[in-house]
Protein backbone atom coordinates (compact mmCIF):
# COMPACT_ATOMS: atom_id res chain seq x y z
CA UNK A 1 0.00 0.00 0.00
CA UNK A 2 1.33 3.22 -0.85
CA UNK A 3 0.43 6.61 0.60
CA UNK A 4 -0.91 8.02 -3.25
CA UNK A 5 -3.45 5.58 -3.77
CA UNK A 6 -7.23 5.65 -2.83
CA UNK A 7 -6.69 2.36 -0.74
CA UNK A 8 -3.57 0.18 -1.43
CA UNK A 9 -3.97 -2.98 -2.91
CA UNK A 10 -2.06 -4.57 -0.25
CA UNK A 11 -3.36 -3.09 2.69
CA UNK A 12 -6.95 -3.62 1.59
CA UNK A 13 -6.08 -6.74 -0.34
CA UNK A 14 -2.64 -8.41 -0.34
CA UNK A 15 -3.68 -8.43 3.87
CA UNK A 16 -6.62 -9.93 1.58
CA UNK A 17 -5.13 -13.30 1.95
CA UNK A 18 -5.36 -15.15 -1.72
CA UNK A 19 -4.83 -18.74 -1.09
CA UNK A 20 -2.53 -20.65 -3.41
CA UNK A 21 -3.30 -23.86 -5.19
CA UNK A 22 -1.94 -25.37 -8.31
CA UNK A 23 -2.65 -28.76 -10.68
CA UNK A 24 -0.60 -31.01 -12.47
CA UNK A 25 2.15 -33.51 -12.47
CA UNK A 26 5.12 -32.53 -9.89
CA UNK A 27 7.51 -35.14 -9.36
CA UNK A 28 9.01 -34.78 -5.75
CA UNK A 29 12.66 -33.10 -6.34
CA UNK A 30 16.03 -32.56 -4.33
CA UNK A 31 18.22 -29.57 -5.28
CA UNK A 32 21.58 -30.63 -5.49
CA UNK A 33 23.63 -30.12 -2.34
CA UNK A 34 26.40 -27.65 -3.00
CA UNK A 35 28.68 -25.44 -0.42
CA UNK A 36 26.83 -22.47 0.05
CA UNK A 37 29.40 -19.59 -0.73
CA UNK A 38 29.79 -17.42 2.64
CA UNK A 39 26.44 -15.37 3.41
CA UNK A 40 27.13 -11.48 4.51
CA UNK A 41 25.00 -10.35 7.00
CA UNK A 42 24.32 -7.26 7.16
CA UNK A 43 20.98 -4.58 8.96
CA UNK A 44 18.10 -5.11 7.31
CA UNK A 45 16.18 -2.64 4.82
CA UNK A 46 13.36 -0.25 5.78
CA UNK A 47 9.92 -2.52 6.81
CA UNK A 48 7.36 -1.57 4.45
CA UNK A 49 4.57 -1.57 7.09
CA UNK A 50 6.45 1.68 8.36
CA UNK A 51 7.32 -0.03 11.56
CA UNK A 52 10.87 0.55 13.04
CA UNK A 53 13.08 -1.85 11.88
CA UNK A 54 14.56 -4.16 14.67
CA UNK A 55 18.21 -3.59 14.97
CA UNK A 56 18.52 -7.39 16.05
CA UNK A 57 17.39 -8.42 12.67
CA UNK A 58 19.89 -9.49 10.13
CA UNK A 59 19.56 -9.83 6.18
CA UNK A 60 21.67 -11.49 3.97
CA UNK A 61 20.79 -12.09 0.07
CA UNK A 62 21.40 -15.61 -1.48
CA UNK A 63 21.61 -16.05 -5.55
CA UNK A 64 19.05 -18.45 -7.26
CA UNK A 65 18.35 -18.95 -10.64
CA UNK A 66 15.60 -17.14 -12.32
CA UNK A 67 14.58 -20.79 -14.04
CA UNK A 68 15.62 -23.82 -12.34
CA UNK A 69 15.67 -25.42 -15.88
CA UNK A 70 18.48 -23.42 -16.81
CA UNK A 71 20.48 -23.77 -13.42
CA UNK A 72 23.20 -21.77 -15.08
CA UNK A 73 21.80 -18.85 -16.76
CA UNK A 74 20.30 -15.50 -14.97
CA UNK A 75 20.09 -15.39 -11.16
CA UNK A 76 18.20 -13.22 -9.34
CA UNK A 77 18.86 -12.40 -5.44
CA UNK A 78 16.24 -13.29 -2.75
CA UNK A 79 16.46 -11.38 0.51
CA UNK A 80 16.62 -13.35 3.26
CA UNK A 81 16.51 -12.65 7.45
CA UNK A 82 16.79 -14.03 10.57
CA UNK A 83 16.18 -13.42 14.58
CA UNK A 84 18.89 -15.51 16.17
CA UNK A 85 16.17 -16.63 19.19
CA UNK A 86 16.96 -20.04 20.45
CA UNK A 87 19.48 -20.96 23.09
CA UNK A 88 22.31 -23.13 23.21
CA UNK A 89 21.83 -26.75 23.98
CA UNK A 90 17.93 -26.16 23.47
CA UNK A 91 18.51 -25.21 19.48
CA UNK A 92 16.28 -27.51 17.04
CA UNK A 93 17.09 -25.05 13.90
CA UNK A 94 15.42 -22.63 11.99
CA UNK A 95 11.72 -22.28 12.07
CA UNK A 96 10.87 -20.20 8.69
CA UNK A 97 7.67 -17.91 8.08
CA UNK A 98 5.98 -16.50 4.75
CA UNK A 99 3.59 -13.42 4.43
CA UNK A 100 0.87 -14.80 2.18
CA UNK A 101 -0.50 -12.95 -0.57
CA UNK A 102 0.84 -14.09 -2.70
CA UNK A 103 2.92 -11.00 -2.71
CA UNK A 104 3.34 -9.82 0.78
CA UNK A 105 7.05 -8.82 1.89
CA UNK A 106 7.97 -11.07 4.43
CA UNK A 107 11.53 -9.85 5.25
CA UNK A 108 10.70 -8.71 8.71
CA UNK A 109 8.42 -11.21 9.91
CA UNK A 110 10.55 -12.96 12.45
CA UNK A 111 10.22 -9.57 14.42
CA UNK A 112 6.36 -9.24 13.99
CA UNK A 113 6.04 -13.12 14.84
CA UNK A 114 8.61 -13.34 18.13
CA UNK A 115 6.13 -11.92 20.33
CA UNK A 116 3.56 -14.62 19.22
CA UNK A 117 5.47 -17.29 20.84
CA UNK A 118 5.60 -18.79 23.74
CA UNK A 119 9.54 -19.02 25.78
CA UNK A 120 9.67 -22.82 25.02
CA UNK A 121 9.27 -22.15 21.44
CA UNK A 122 11.48 -19.58 21.31
CA UNK A 123 13.83 -21.10 22.58
CA UNK A 124 14.76 -24.10 20.13
CA UNK A 125 14.10 -21.95 16.82
CA UNK A 126 15.93 -19.13 15.39
CA UNK A 127 13.35 -16.96 13.36
CA UNK A 128 13.72 -16.97 9.38
CA UNK A 129 11.86 -15.23 6.53
CA UNK A 130 12.54 -13.92 3.22
CA UNK A 131 10.71 -11.68 0.94
CA UNK A 132 9.76 -14.27 -1.92
CA UNK A 133 11.19 -13.92 -5.36
CA UNK A 134 9.46 -11.12 -7.23
CA UNK A 135 8.15 -9.66 -3.48
CA UNK A 136 10.13 -6.36 -1.92
CA UNK A 137 13.96 -6.56 -2.11
CA UNK A 138 14.05 -9.99 -3.83
CA UNK A 139 14.72 -8.78 -7.53
CA UNK A 140 10.97 -7.15 -7.31
CA UNK A 141 8.60 -7.13 -10.67
CA UNK A 142 6.91 -4.99 -12.17
CA UNK A 143 4.26 -4.17 -14.38
CA UNK A 144 5.38 -0.11 -14.66
CA UNK A 145 2.15 0.93 -13.42
CA UNK A 146 1.29 4.02 -10.67
CA UNK A 147 -0.32 2.76 -7.39
CA UNK A 148 -3.17 5.28 -8.08
CA UNK A 149 -3.94 3.54 -11.12
CA UNK A 150 -4.51 0.24 -9.23
CA UNK A 151 -7.55 0.75 -7.38
CA UNK A 152 -8.54 -2.16 -4.97
CA UNK A 153 -11.91 -2.35 -6.54
CA UNK A 154 -10.74 -3.14 -9.76
CA UNK A 155 -7.65 -5.17 -8.76
CA UNK A 156 -9.91 -7.09 -6.94
CA UNK A 157 -11.96 -7.54 -9.98
CA UNK A 158 -15.91 -6.29 -8.28
CA UNK A 159 -18.28 -5.77 -11.17
CA UNK A 160 -20.03 -2.91 -12.36
CA UNK A 161 -23.60 -2.69 -10.07
CA UNK A 162 -25.44 -3.44 -13.09
CA UNK A 163 -23.49 -6.90 -13.13
CA UNK A 164 -21.66 -6.24 -16.16
CA UNK A 165 -17.95 -6.98 -16.11
CA UNK A 166 -16.78 -5.23 -18.94
CA UNK A 167 -14.58 -2.89 -17.12
CA UNK A 168 -12.90 -5.63 -15.20
CA UNK A 169 -12.09 -7.36 -18.50
CA UNK A 170 -10.39 -4.06 -19.80
CA UNK A 171 -8.78 -3.85 -16.88
CA UNK A 172 -7.64 -7.26 -16.69
CA UNK A 173 -6.69 -7.06 -20.06
CA UNK A 174 -4.23 -4.11 -19.92
CA UNK A 175 -3.01 -5.00 -16.74
CA UNK A 176 -1.68 -8.11 -18.23
CA UNK A 177 -0.47 -6.22 -20.88
CA UNK A 178 1.67 -4.12 -18.85
CA UNK A 179 3.02 -6.63 -16.44
CA UNK A 180 4.12 -8.95 -19.12
CA UNK A 181 5.57 -6.22 -20.73
CA UNK A 182 7.16 -4.17 -17.91
CA UNK A 183 9.22 -7.35 -16.30
CA UNK A 184 9.02 -10.03 -19.45
CA UNK A 185 11.29 -13.29 -18.25
CA UNK A 186 10.96 -12.26 -14.51
CA UNK A 187 7.53 -12.24 -13.66
CA UNK A 188 6.62 -15.64 -15.73
CA UNK A 189 9.79 -17.33 -13.03
CA UNK A 190 7.34 -16.22 -10.49
CA UNK A 191 6.14 -19.07 -9.09
CA UNK A 192 5.25 -21.52 -6.06
CA UNK A 193 7.46 -24.10 -7.44
CA UNK A 194 9.95 -21.44 -7.93
CA UNK A 195 9.75 -20.15 -4.34
CA UNK A 196 9.65 -23.65 -2.87
CA UNK A 197 12.94 -24.07 -4.48
CA UNK A 198 13.96 -20.88 -3.69
CA UNK A 199 13.42 -21.90 0.21
CA UNK A 200 15.72 -24.87 0.16
CA UNK A 201 18.48 -22.93 -1.57
CA UNK A 202 17.80 -20.60 1.66
CA UNK A 203 17.91 -23.85 3.87
CA UNK A 204 21.33 -25.07 2.04
CA UNK A 205 23.12 -21.04 2.23
CA UNK A 206 21.76 -21.56 6.07
CA UNK A 207 23.80 -24.90 6.47
CA UNK A 208 20.72 -26.09 7.76
CA UNK A 209 19.74 -29.92 7.13
CA UNK A 210 16.03 -29.53 7.48
CA UNK A 211 13.52 -26.55 8.73
CA UNK A 212 10.90 -26.58 10.69
CA UNK A 213 8.28 -23.89 9.05
CA UNK A 214 4.72 -22.18 9.86
CA UNK A 215 2.80 -19.90 7.59
CA UNK A 216 -1.01 -19.60 6.59
CA UNK A 217 -3.51 -18.69 3.65
CA UNK A 218 -1.38 -18.85 0.69
CA UNK A 219 1.82 -19.95 2.48
CA UNK A 220 -0.05 -23.28 3.33
CA UNK A 221 0.31 -23.74 -0.24
CA UNK A 222 3.87 -22.95 -0.29
CA UNK A 223 4.43 -25.01 2.81
CA UNK A 224 2.73 -27.88 1.24
CA UNK A 225 4.58 -27.64 -2.15
CA UNK A 226 7.67 -27.09 -0.41
CA UNK A 227 6.76 -30.90 1.64
CA UNK A 228 5.80 -32.45 -1.41
CA UNK A 229 8.96 -31.45 -3.81
CA UNK A 230 11.57 -31.70 -0.51
CA UNK A 231 10.10 -34.36 1.68
CA UNK A 232 13.03 -35.12 3.73
CA UNK A 233 14.24 -32.00 4.48
CA UNK A 234 10.99 -30.64 6.18
CA UNK A 235 11.16 -31.23 10.21
CA UNK A 236 8.13 -29.72 12.22
CA UNK A 237 5.59 -27.28 9.81
CA UNK A 238 2.09 -25.52 10.86
CA UNK A 239 -0.16 -24.60 8.22
CA UNK A 240 -2.82 -22.02 9.07
CA UNK A 241 -6.35 -21.04 7.21
CA UNK A 242 -5.18 -23.60 4.71
CA UNK A 243 -6.70 -24.03 0.65
CA UNK A 244 -6.80 -27.31 -0.90
CA UNK A 245 -4.05 -27.51 -2.73
CA UNK A 246 -4.82 -29.20 -6.07
CA UNK A 247 -7.42 -27.24 -7.32
CA UNK A 248 -7.22 -23.98 -9.75
CA UNK A 249 -6.63 -20.15 -9.01
CA UNK A 250 -10.31 -19.74 -10.66
CA UNK A 251 -11.91 -21.95 -8.19
CA UNK A 252 -10.05 -21.27 -5.45
CA UNK A 253 -11.06 -17.42 -6.18
CA UNK A 254 -14.86 -18.42 -6.92
CA UNK A 255 -14.98 -19.54 -3.14
CA UNK A 256 -14.27 -16.27 -1.69
CA UNK A 257 -18.18 -15.25 -2.86
CA UNK A 258 -20.07 -17.81 -0.78
CA UNK A 259 -16.98 -17.37 2.16
CA UNK A 260 -17.91 -14.20 2.94
CA UNK A 261 -21.43 -15.00 3.31
CA UNK A 262 -20.62 -17.38 5.99
CA UNK A 263 -18.36 -14.99 7.70
CA UNK A 264 -21.00 -11.84 7.66
CA UNK A 265 -23.38 -14.25 9.84
CA UNK A 266 -20.35 -13.54 12.71
CA UNK A 267 -20.73 -9.67 12.19
CA UNK A 268 -24.84 -9.13 12.02
CA UNK A 269 -24.78 -10.77 15.39
CA UNK A 270 -22.24 -8.62 16.77
CA UNK A 271 -24.03 -5.97 15.40
CA UNK A 272 -27.63 -6.67 16.23
CA UNK A 273 -26.12 -7.36 19.64
CA UNK A 274 -24.98 -3.92 19.87
CA UNK A 275 -28.25 -2.54 17.94
CA UNK A 276 -28.94 -0.06 20.84
CA UNK A 277 -25.87 2.31 19.81
CA UNK A 278 -25.05 0.96 16.06
CA UNK A 279 -28.53 1.35 14.75
CA UNK A 280 -27.69 -1.09 12.14
CA UNK A 281 -30.69 -3.57 12.60
CA UNK A 282 -31.93 -5.31 15.54
CA UNK A 283 -31.72 -9.10 13.83
CA UNK A 284 -29.40 -10.06 11.70
CA UNK A 285 -31.32 -10.36 8.71
CA UNK A 286 -32.21 -6.85 9.54
CA UNK A 287 -28.23 -5.67 9.36
CA UNK A 288 -27.68 -7.77 6.37
CA UNK A 289 -30.85 -6.25 4.45
CA UNK A 290 -28.91 -2.65 5.53
CA UNK A 291 -26.06 -3.52 4.42
CA UNK A 292 -27.02 -4.44 1.07
CA UNK A 293 -29.13 -1.15 1.23
CA UNK A 294 -26.18 0.98 2.06
CA UNK A 295 -23.90 -0.61 -0.59
CA UNK A 296 -26.83 -0.02 -3.30
CA UNK A 297 -26.77 3.59 -2.30
CA UNK A 298 -23.29 4.08 -2.61
CA UNK A 299 -23.62 2.56 -6.32
CA UNK A 300 -25.77 4.98 -6.89
CA UNK A 301 -23.86 8.08 -5.07
CA UNK A 302 -20.66 7.70 -3.38
CA UNK A 303 -19.59 9.22 -0.46
CA UNK A 304 -16.26 11.61 0.13
CA UNK A 305 -13.40 10.65 2.18
CA UNK A 306 -11.37 13.06 3.19
CA UNK A 307 -8.13 10.54 2.77
CA UNK A 308 -9.98 8.14 0.58
CA UNK A 309 -11.55 9.57 -1.76
CA UNK A 310 -14.91 8.96 -3.34
CA UNK A 311 -15.92 5.75 -1.48
CA UNK A 312 -18.70 3.67 -3.62
CA UNK A 313 -20.41 0.81 -2.91
CA UNK A 314 -17.31 -1.65 -4.61
CA UNK A 315 -15.32 0.25 -2.03
CA UNK A 316 -17.47 -0.23 0.70
CA UNK A 317 -17.36 -4.23 0.10
CA UNK A 318 -14.13 -4.33 -0.36
CA UNK A 319 -13.38 -2.55 2.82
CA UNK A 320 -16.25 -4.50 4.66
CA UNK A 321 -14.44 -7.74 3.31
CA UNK A 322 -10.74 -6.63 4.46
CA UNK A 323 -12.37 -5.84 8.06
CA UNK A 324 -13.64 -9.14 8.11
CA UNK A 325 -10.63 -11.06 8.58
CA UNK A 326 -10.64 -10.52 12.03
CA UNK A 327 -13.39 -10.27 14.83
CA UNK A 328 -11.46 -7.11 16.87
CA UNK A 329 -11.65 -5.17 13.75
CA UNK A 330 -15.67 -5.24 13.46
CA UNK A 331 -15.96 -1.95 15.03
CA UNK A 332 -14.00 -0.43 12.17
CA UNK A 333 -16.77 -1.80 9.85
CA UNK A 334 -19.62 -0.31 12.00
CA UNK A 335 -17.04 2.90 12.03
CA UNK A 336 -17.18 2.97 8.57
CA UNK A 337 -21.02 2.39 8.16
CA UNK A 338 -22.07 4.98 10.38
CA UNK A 339 -19.77 7.42 8.20
CA UNK A 340 -21.17 6.61 4.66
CA UNK A 341 -24.37 5.87 6.11
CA UNK A 342 -24.53 9.73 7.35
CA UNK A 343 -22.96 10.76 3.91
CA UNK A 344 -19.69 11.43 5.55
CA UNK A 345 -20.86 13.10 8.88
CA UNK A 346 -19.58 12.65 11.75
CA UNK A 347 -16.16 10.92 13.07
CA UNK A 348 -13.90 10.43 9.94
CA UNK A 349 -13.18 6.16 10.16
CA UNK A 350 -9.53 5.25 9.97
CA UNK A 351 -7.73 4.52 6.97
CA UNK A 352 -4.32 2.72 6.58
CA UNK A 353 -1.77 4.06 4.58
CA UNK A 354 1.25 2.89 4.40
CA UNK A 355 4.28 4.72 3.10
CA UNK A 356 6.09 3.28 -0.48
CA UNK A 357 9.57 1.20 0.50
CA UNK A 358 12.43 2.57 -1.42
CA UNK A 359 14.14 0.58 -3.99
CA UNK A 360 10.71 -1.54 -4.52
CA UNK A 361 8.39 -0.49 -7.38
CA UNK A 362 4.85 1.03 -5.97
CA UNK A 363 2.91 -1.64 -8.13
CA UNK A 364 5.15 -4.45 -6.47
CA UNK A 365 2.25 -5.88 -4.46
CA UNK A 366 0.04 -6.58 -7.34
CA UNK A 367 2.80 -7.55 -9.71
CA UNK A 368 3.61 -10.19 -7.43
CA UNK A 369 0.14 -11.18 -6.88
CA UNK A 370 -0.64 -11.38 -10.37
CA UNK A 371 2.28 -13.60 -11.41
CA UNK A 372 1.93 -16.29 -8.83
CA UNK A 373 -2.15 -16.30 -9.58
CA UNK A 374 -1.19 -16.65 -13.54
CA UNK A 375 1.94 -18.24 -13.19
CA UNK A 376 0.76 -21.17 -11.04
CA UNK A 377 -1.61 -22.46 -13.45
CA UNK A 378 -3.80 -21.61 -16.47
CA UNK A 379 -7.16 -20.18 -16.22
CA UNK A 380 -10.42 -19.74 -18.90
CA UNK A 381 -9.90 -17.78 -21.60
CA UNK A 382 -13.56 -17.91 -22.13
CA UNK A 383 -15.04 -14.68 -21.46
CA UNK A 384 -18.48 -15.17 -21.44
CA UNK A 385 -18.01 -17.75 -18.77
CA UNK A 386 -16.43 -15.41 -16.24
CA UNK A 387 -19.91 -13.13 -16.90
CA UNK A 388 -22.00 -16.23 -16.23
CA UNK A 389 -20.34 -17.10 -13.25
CA UNK A 390 -20.39 -13.72 -11.79
CA UNK A 391 -24.39 -12.77 -12.56
CA UNK A 392 -25.14 -16.40 -10.60
CA UNK A 393 -22.70 -15.56 -7.95
CA UNK A 394 -24.10 -12.07 -7.35
CA UNK A 395 -27.62 -14.00 -6.38
CA UNK A 396 -26.20 -15.93 -4.62
CA UNK A 397 -23.95 -14.20 -2.67
CA UNK A 398 -24.56 -10.60 -2.94
CA UNK A 399 -22.26 -9.22 0.20
CA UNK A 400 -19.17 -9.14 -1.98
CA UNK A 401 -21.53 -9.55 -5.03
CA UNK A 402 -19.39 -12.24 -6.90
CA UNK A 403 -16.19 -10.53 -7.08
CA UNK A 404 -14.35 -14.22 -6.36
CA UNK A 405 -16.06 -15.46 -9.90
CA UNK A 406 -15.12 -12.45 -11.69
CA UNK A 407 -12.32 -12.27 -14.37
CA UNK A 408 -8.14 -11.84 -13.51
CA UNK A 409 -5.41 -10.53 -15.83
CA UNK A 410 -4.67 -14.36 -16.20
CA UNK A 411 -7.43 -14.40 -18.58
CA UNK A 412 -4.90 -13.19 -21.07
CA UNK A 413 -1.68 -14.54 -19.62
CA UNK A 414 0.25 -16.88 -21.71
CA UNK A 415 0.36 -20.51 -20.33
CA UNK A 416 2.50 -21.22 -17.38
CA UNK A 417 6.21 -22.36 -18.07
CA UNK A 418 5.78 -25.59 -15.91
CA UNK A 419 3.14 -27.60 -15.00
CA UNK A 420 1.50 -27.28 -11.14
CA UNK A 421 3.04 -29.29 -8.43
CA UNK A 422 0.53 -31.62 -7.60
CA UNK A 423 0.47 -32.21 -3.54
CA UNK A 424 -0.04 -35.61 -2.58
CA UNK A 425 0.01 -38.10 0.79
CA UNK A 426 3.50 -39.18 0.83
CA UNK A 427 6.05 -38.04 3.28
CA UNK A 428 6.68 -37.78 7.03
CA UNK A 429 3.39 -37.66 8.98
CA UNK A 430 5.05 -33.77 10.53
CA UNK A 431 2.38 -31.02 9.55
CA UNK A 432 -0.47 -30.00 11.69
CA UNK A 433 -3.47 -28.01 10.37
CA UNK A 434 -4.86 -25.38 11.95
CA UNK A 435 -8.28 -23.74 10.72
CA UNK A 436 -11.43 -21.91 11.38
CA UNK A 437 -15.33 -22.83 10.23
CA UNK A 438 -16.16 -19.50 8.49
CA UNK A 439 -12.88 -17.82 7.16
CA UNK A 440 -13.68 -15.61 4.70
CA UNK A 441 -10.08 -15.72 2.97
CA UNK A 442 -9.31 -19.19 3.07
CA UNK A 443 -13.12 -21.29 3.51
CA UNK A 444 -13.26 -24.21 5.76
CA UNK A 445 -14.19 -26.49 2.62
CA UNK A 446 -10.31 -25.64 1.06
CA UNK A 447 -9.29 -26.71 4.36
CA UNK A 448 -11.10 -30.30 4.22
CA UNK A 449 -9.27 -30.60 0.76
CA UNK A 450 -5.43 -30.07 2.39
CA UNK A 451 -6.40 -32.37 4.81
CA UNK A 452 -7.91 -35.06 2.59
CA UNK A 453 -5.02 -34.73 0.27
CA UNK A 454 -2.18 -35.03 2.87
CA UNK A 455 -3.83 -38.03 4.62
CA UNK A 456 -1.63 -39.67 6.59
CA UNK A 457 1.05 -36.54 6.81
CA UNK A 458 -1.20 -34.55 9.19
CA UNK A 459 -3.60 -33.64 11.65
CA UNK A 460 -6.02 -31.05 11.91
CA UNK A 461 -7.43 -29.03 14.51
CA UNK A 462 -10.59 -26.90 13.99
CA UNK A 463 -11.64 -23.81 15.91
CA UNK A 464 -15.66 -22.85 15.75
CA UNK A 465 -14.49 -19.42 14.84
CA UNK A 466 -14.69 -16.27 11.38
CA UNK A 467 -11.38 -15.23 11.84
CA UNK A 468 -8.90 -15.60 9.41
CA UNK A 469 -5.97 -18.40 10.97
CA UNK A 470 -6.58 -19.77 13.90
CA UNK A 471 -2.95 -19.36 15.84
CA UNK A 472 -4.11 -16.24 17.43
CA UNK A 473 -3.22 -15.53 20.94
CA UNK A 474 -5.74 -12.99 20.84
CA UNK A 475 -8.29 -15.53 20.51
CA UNK A 476 -7.13 -18.99 22.85
CA UNK A 477 -8.10 -22.34 21.76
CA UNK A 478 -6.68 -26.11 21.34
CA UNK A 479 -5.37 -24.75 17.74
CA UNK A 480 -3.07 -22.14 19.81
CA UNK A 481 -2.20 -25.31 22.73
CA UNK A 482 -1.30 -27.98 19.38
CA UNK A 483 0.57 -25.97 17.88
CA UNK A 484 2.66 -24.60 20.79
CA UNK A 485 3.01 -27.79 21.97
CA UNK A 486 3.97 -29.20 18.50
CA UNK A 487 6.63 -26.54 17.87
CA UNK A 488 8.43 -27.11 20.99
CA UNK A 489 8.22 -31.09 21.61
CA UNK A 490 7.42 -32.55 18.17
CA UNK A 491 4.02 -34.38 19.48
CA UNK A 492 1.13 -34.17 17.15
CA UNK A 493 -2.34 -34.64 18.20
CA UNK A 494 -3.43 -38.13 18.51
CA UNK A 495 -6.58 -37.44 16.47
CA UNK A 496 -7.98 -34.66 14.78
CA UNK A 497 -9.48 -32.21 17.08
CA UNK A 498 -12.66 -29.81 17.19
CA UNK A 499 -12.73 -27.02 19.91
CA UNK A 500 -14.39 -23.42 20.73
CA UNK A 501 -12.61 -20.33 21.49
CA UNK A 502 -12.00 -20.72 25.35
CA UNK A 503 -14.68 -20.22 27.82
CA UNK A 504 -11.77 -17.79 29.24
CA UNK A 505 -10.37 -16.00 26.87
CA UNK A 506 -11.53 -11.77 26.47
CA UNK A 507 -14.16 -10.91 24.02
CA UNK A 508 -11.98 -10.86 20.78
CA UNK A 509 -15.37 -9.04 19.07
CA UNK A 510 -15.14 -6.53 22.01
CA UNK A 511 -14.96 -2.85 20.32
CA UNK A 512 -11.85 -2.18 22.68
CA UNK A 513 -10.64 -4.92 21.13
CA UNK A 514 -7.32 -4.25 18.66
CA UNK A 515 -4.86 -6.88 19.72
CA UNK A 516 -4.99 -9.53 16.62
CA UNK A 517 -2.15 -10.96 14.88
CA UNK A 518 -0.28 -8.30 13.46
CA UNK A 519 -0.89 -5.21 16.43
CA UNK A 520 -4.29 -4.33 15.76
CA UNK A 521 -4.28 -5.41 11.78
CA UNK A 522 -5.13 -8.40 10.32
CA UNK A 523 -2.01 -10.20 10.16
CA UNK A 524 0.19 -10.49 7.10
CA UNK A 525 -0.04 -14.21 7.43
CA UNK A 526 -1.98 -15.24 4.99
Amino acid sequence: MRSRAPLRTVGLALALALAGTGVGAGAAEAAPEERPRPLVWTDCPDDPSGAPVDPRLRCTTVRVPLDYRAPNGRTIEIAVSRLETAKPGLRRGILVHNGGGPGVASLHMPTSQESGYPQDVLDRYDLVSFDPRGVGHSTPVSCGRSAASLPNEMVFPFPAPDGSIDQNVSFARQLARDCLANSGELIRHVTTANTARDLDRIRAALGEQRISYRSASYGTYLGAVYAEMFPGRTDRVVLDANVSPNVTWTDRLASWDHASELRFEDFAAWAAERDATLRFGATPAAVRANYLALAAKLDRTPVTHPVAGPVNGNLWRAIYRFDSYHSSLFQEIADWWRFLADDGAGPVPYWWLVKGTPGVPEDNDVAALVAVLCGDNAAPKDLGRYQRKVTESRQRNPIVAGMGANVWPCAFWPAPVEPAVRVTDRGAANILLLQTTRDPATPYAGALGMRATLGKRARMVTVDGGNHGAYDRSTPSCAVDAADRFLATGVLPGRDLFCRPDAAAPDATAPAAKAGPAAGRPSPLF
